[in-house]
């Protein structure tokens, strides 16, 4: 568990700018760019789908939270969301607006918390360590740059 130290809003700022971000970096890709399917990896359609099939996992592992459940929700590692969706028969605006309103609901959500709610702790149910809201939030920040730098790969190598 990461100590608060007031911290949180600038982790929640983050949160918040992740679908600016992904908009700046993709926003002008040519099309072909876009479904360019780099070896086994992801599209970069495909990333931004990701990012937001997450999102109702990162939601409801802060109800879990708040809920004061022993254990938060557990994440499909396969990712069979993700491989079964076809995002990249979606236009690029669609799924940047998808990605946007639903992290919105998550970032709503975390800053209403009240200061009880955010001391409360569940075992994250594949690494097997205790976290609180700030862990939660941490996690999903690192998961999203994860992404982008994916994306940053993809443009680098096709583009």
């Amino acid at each position: 568990m990461i100590d608060d130290n007031g911290i949180l809003p600038s982790i929640i700022e983050r949160l918040g700018g992740t679908p600016a971000r992904l908009e700046e970096m993709t926003g002008s890709l040519e099309p072909s760019l876009l479904t360019s399917k780099p070896g086994e990896k992801w599209t970069i359609k495909e990333e931004i789908g990701h990012l937001y099939d997450l999102e109702p996992l990162w939601l409801g592992r802060v109800d879990d939270l708040v809920n004061g459940a022993p254990e938060l929700r557990a994440a499909d590692l396969t990712n069979q969301k993700t491989h079964t969706a076809n995002h990249d028969a979606t236009p690029l605006k669609t799924l940047q607006q998808q990605f946007r309103q639903q992290r919105q609901l998550f970032v709503n959500k975390l800053m209403l918390l009240t200061d009880e709610q955010l001391r409360h702790v569940s075992l994250h149910p594949r690494l097997k360590t205790p976290m609180r809201i700030i862990d939660l939030a941490y996690f999903v920040a690192e998961h999203d740059d994860h992404h982008l730098a994916s994306i940053r790969e993809i443009i680098k190598e096709q583009g």
